[in-house]
C-alpha cells in the first residue's frame, strides 16, 4: 500500500468516535435498578444479550406464571450483542459448509429447524413490537478472486445434489455486479431468505422491554459472583444481595462460565467494524444495492457490510485477533491499526464512494469454540443449564440456544435435545501458551491460503481432519 493511499484512506476515519454505532443512540432505555436484597424465583437467568433475553422471554411465553429474573453485570446490550454487524441468520451451524461438514446426517433437520427459528424471530419481532429496524433481505456470498468464483459454484453444484439448494441462486460476475457494483466481485452466491438485517441494540432494548412487560424482573449492574447448589435448587450470589432459584440459565458466552470445567471451550477473539456517514443518493446509485442484501465476502479473512436502515455501510471483520491467555478486556476494543487497513479495504471495493467518511470505529470480544457453532449441556444434576461458542452468528441462534435450555432444564426429549450437535461438545482449547501458538499458526495460514489461490497448507488440512479450526 502506497504512503500516499494510506493517507487518503485514513482521513477517512479522522472524524471517527471509538464507539459503537449503535449503541451511541440518544434513544437508549435507562438500566433496570441493581438488585439489593434477597430474591428467589422458578428460573435465575444469567446475562443480558440476546441469549440471555431469549431465554427469559421464551420461558414467560411457555409459562405465563413462571417466575422469572434476569441478572446482568453492567448493561443489557453493551457487549457483542450491541456491537455485532446485525446479520439475523437462520443458520445453527455458523454456515451451511461447517454444518454440513460437521453433521451430515442431520443437515437437513439442522436446516428445517433454523429456517423456522428465523421466522419465529420475525414473528416475535411483531408479535412484541420489537422496533428493531428488522429487513427479511437475504445476504449475498461474494468472490473477488477468480479461484473463489470457481470455489462458489462448485459449492453451489454441492447444494443442488445435497438437495440444500431451495432459495439459493448463483450469480455470475455479470449478475453479481448487477445487484452492488463492486469492481472486485467476480461471482456471489444468494440466499434470498436465510438472513435478516436488523438493529442489534434496538433488538436487545425491545427484548428487554418484552420481558419487562410479561413479568420478567431484570436487574441490570448485578454481575453474578457464585454459583453453588442451595437445598433443592440453585444460589447465586450478587454484590448486593443473592438470588435463590429452581433452575438456571447460563447466557455469559464468552465472559467467564459459572460452571467452571465449560471455560475451557471457549476463547475470546476480538472483532472491528466501522461505520460509514449516511450515503447521498448519488453515493447509493454509484453502488446499486437496491435490494439492501447483506453481503460477505468468501475469504478466510472475511469482511461483512450492509446498509443501516438511514443507509449507512457497516463494514467489519477481516482481523479477528486473539490475546494472549484469552482475556477480554476494555483496551482490546480499540484498534486504529485494524481500522486503518478496513478502511483501505472498503475503498478498494468500492472506489466510487472515495470522500465518504466513517462516523464510528470499535471493536469487541465474541466467543469462539473448536467447532465454531454453539454447544450446549446442564450442571448441577440438570438444574442449571449452558449455551454457548456462537462465533459470531450469535442474532438468530441465541434464540434456538434459549429454546434449547429451556428444554434441558425441562428435562424434555425433544427434536432439539435429540440433536447430534446438542448431545456432543467441542473439542476444548489446550492450556497457554499452546492455545495461543495454535491460533496464530492457524491465523497465519489463513492468511496465506487467501494469498495463495485458497490452497490448504499442512496444518491447515491437519486442522479440517481433527475438526478443528479458528474463524476468522
Amino acid at each position: 500500500m502506497a504512503p500516499s493511499a494510506m493517507s487518503r484512506w485514513t482521513t477517512s476515519l479522522s472524524d471517527a468516535q471509538p464507539v459503537p454505532y449503535w449503541l451511541d443512540d440518544p434513544g437508549k432505555p435507562h438500566p433496570e435498578p441493581a438488585l439489593t436484597g434477597a430474591e428467589t424465583c422458578d428460573l435465575l437467568v444469567v446475562g443480558g444479550g440476546y441469549s440471555g433475553l431469549w431465554t427469559a422471554l421464551l420461558a414467560k411465553e411457555r409459562d405465563p406464571q413462571r417466575d422469572v429474573v434476569l441478572l446482568e453485570g453492567r448493561e443489557v446490550g453493551w457487549a457483542a450483542s450491541g456491537r455485532n454487524g446485525g446479520f439475523c441468520a437462520a443458520s445453527l451451524t455458523h454456515g451451511l459448509p461447517n454444518g454440513l461438514t460437521r453433521w451430515p446426517d442431520e443437515i437437513h433437520k439442522l436446516q428445517e429447524l433454523g429456517a423456522r427459528n428465523l421466522d419465529e424471530i420475525e414473528k416475535a419481532v411483531a408479535r412484541h413490537d420489537l422496533d428493531c429496524d428488522f429487513e427479511r433481505t437475504g445476504e449475498i456470498d461474494v468472490a473477488t478472486e477468480t479461484y473463489q468464483a470457481r470455489e462458489l459454484r462448485d459449492w453451489y453444484e454441492q447444494m443442488e445434489r445435497e438437495g440444500l439448494a431451495d432459495g439459493v441462486e448463483f450469480l455470475d460476475r455479470e449478475a453479481v455486479r448487477e445487484q452492488v457494483a463492486s469492481p472486485t466481485f467476480q461471482a456471489g452466491l444468494h440466499d434470498r431468505r436465510g438472513v435478516a438485517l436488523l438493529h442489534p441494540a434496538k433488538l436487545v432494548w425491545g427484548l428487554k422491554r418484552a420481558c419487562v412487560r410479561l413479568g420478567v424482573r431484570v436487574h441490570e449492574h448485578t454481575p453474578a459472583l457464585t454459583l453453588k447448589p442451595y437445598g433443592a435448587g440453585m444460589a447465586v450470589r450478587t454484590p448486593y444481595g443473592s438470588v435463590r432459584a429452581r433452575t438456571v440459565a447460563l447466557g455469559t458466552n464468552i465472559f467467564p462460565n459459572l460452571v467452571k470445567r465449560v471455560r475451557a471451550y471457549t476463547v475470546p477473539v476480538y472483532d472491528y467494524a466501522l461505520m460509514t456517514e449516511p450515503l447521498s443518493a448519488g453515493q447509493l446509485a454509484s453502488i446499486g444495492w437496491k435490494n439492501r442484501q447483506g453481503l460477505g465476502d468468501s475469504a478466510n479473512q472475511f469482511h461483512y457490510f450492509r446498509l443501516s436502515a438511514d443507509n449507512r455501510i457497516l463494514w467489519g471483520g477481516y482481523d479477528a485477533i486473539y490475546p494472549y491467555g484469552g482475556r477480554v478486556r476494555a483496551e482490546y476494543d480499540d484498534r486504529p491499526q485494524t481500522y486503518a487497513k478496513l478502511a483501505g479495504h472498503f475503498f478498494t471495493c468500492f472506489p466510487q464512494l472515495e470522500g465518504l467518511r466513517f462516523t464510528h470505529a470499535w471493536g469487541g470480544a465474541i466467543d469462539t469454540c473448536s467447532r465454531f457453532s454453539a454447544f450446549y449441556g446442564t450442571a448441577h444434576h440438570g438444574k442449571v443449564a449452558y449455551a454457548a461458542g456462537y462465533t459470531g452468528l450469535g442474532v438468530g441462534a441465541t434464540r434456538f440456544g434459549a429454546d434449547v435450555m429451556l428444554d434441558l432444564l425441562a428435562g424434555e426429549s425433544t427434536e432439539r435435545t435429540a440433536l447430534e450437535m446438542v448431545r456432543k461438545k467441542p473439542l476444548p482449547f489446550p492450556p497457554e501458551p499452546f492455545a495461543w501458538t495454535g491460533i496464530a499458526l492457524t491465523k497465519w495460514s489463513l492468511a496465506r491460503a487467501d494469498a495463495h489461490g485458497g490452497r490448504r497448507n499442512l496444518w491447515l488440512r491437519t486442522m479440517d481432519r481433527l475438526g478443528l479450526g479458528f474463524d476468522s
